[in-house]
């Protein structure tokens, strides 16, 4: 791990936006561009690494990161500029041992020594299968959804929230990776964060076909985005926090070792598509998750703290989920 680095968005005591290297406890500014967008703008125009243009521009001035933190001056980790219409956030599941079976477990199935074979299941060993091809080649078409756009990104340690028309809120720790795509249409990764995919799975378990609207939540990422090698194996943890006490506790483990489907293979078919290789967009595509506490029977509460802990990507991602009150709100379309 020693090819790579680290880095935040955060705000200054000026109310700016700037890009930081993290370096264990503090955070060195980098002087020039206030995004990592312009900063990956400007390695594709230099033709160089994100890395290198990063390091070249770094001054003397440190910051605090707990401070950062506690200020809550911590921003997602990356942002376009132009407006949230610009950043896509897409994911993709069943990617992973452990969602497969939580997922296969939430359809309805007939009674029987021998059900049929879910749909998602199916999905899954599609991935064992032919979801890791060789270079060049093209392996199975995986599970994809979108998320929304960068309106839905919450900074880490703010609330997310879960609608008042939601059946219940879980939350879904996943790696995701970062993406701009450039002048000729070409995707550049930037680097990769985690996420929270927060998802209504009780909607989910009432038919399947409830999967996409499920996901049209809010999100955090960051608070750190590593820039480099993602390893083959990572592992943290994932908790909830309610009233200061631990609720929950899983394992995180993720990355290629761990997955049905390469991430070049994801990559692949999600930019295979035209409309996601406009030039200047940001896209962020969400991995999978490999640990949810829904499987466990957990129902989450107002106030509740999630908690990814994955030492490869540095501090870890806390957020409380708020749950709106009220009677859900019924939309009337006029007529023109």
């Amino acid at each position: 791990m020693t090819d790579t680095i680290r880095t935040i968005q955060f705000r200054d005591v000026a109310g700016q936006t700037r890009v930081g290297l993290v370096e264990g406890d503090r955070v060195r500014p980098v002087k020039g561009p206030a995004s990592v967008y312009a900063l990956a703008q400007q390695a594709i125009a230099q033709g160089t690494r994100l890395r290198a243009v990063i390091e070249a521009d770094l001054g003397d001035e440190v910051e605090s990161y707990d401070r950062i933190a506690a200020e809550h001056r911590l921003l997602p980790p990356a942002h376009h500029p132009d407006g949230d219409a610009r950043f896509l956030i897409t994911g993709t599941g069943l990617t992973h041992i452990g969602s497969a079976t939580t997922r296969n477990d939430m359809h309805d199935r007939p009674a029987g020594a021998e059900p049929p074979k879910t749909d998602s299941m199916k999905l899954f060993e599609a991935g064992l299968r032919a979801g890791k091809p060789g270079p060049g080649q093209i392996g199975a078409m995986p599970e994809w959804f979108f998320k929304g756009d960068g309106s839905i990104l919450v900074p880490p340690g703010q609330p997310l929230s879960s609608p008042n028309f939601a059946r219940t809120c879980a939350e879904e720790p996943e790696i995701t990776g970062i993406y701009i795509v450039g002048p000729d249409g070409t995707p550049f990764r930037i680097g990769h964060t985690l996420a929270n995919d927060l998802s209504d799975h009780e909607a989910e378990r009432l038919n399947f076909m409830y999967v996409a609207p499920s996901k049209l939540r809010d999100c955090a990422m960051g608070p750190e985005l590593l820039i480099g090698d993602l390893p083959q194996d990572v592992r943290g943890h994932s908790r909830i926090w309610r009233d200061g006490r631990l609720l929950w506790e899983g394992v995180f483990q993720s990355g290629e070792a761990n997955m049905s489907y390469s991430i070049a293979n994801l990559e692949h078919h999600h930019f295979r598509y035209p409309t996601f290789r406009r030039p200047g967009d940001l896209h962020a595509h969400l991995f999978g998750c490999p640990v949810i506490s829904f499987g466990d029977g957990i129902r989450t509460e107002d106030g509740d703290v999630f908690e990814f802990d994955v030492p490869v990507f540095g501090h870890p991602l806390r957020n409380p989920v708020r749950f709106e009150a009220g009677t859900p709100r019924v939309v009337e379309v006029a007529m023109l």
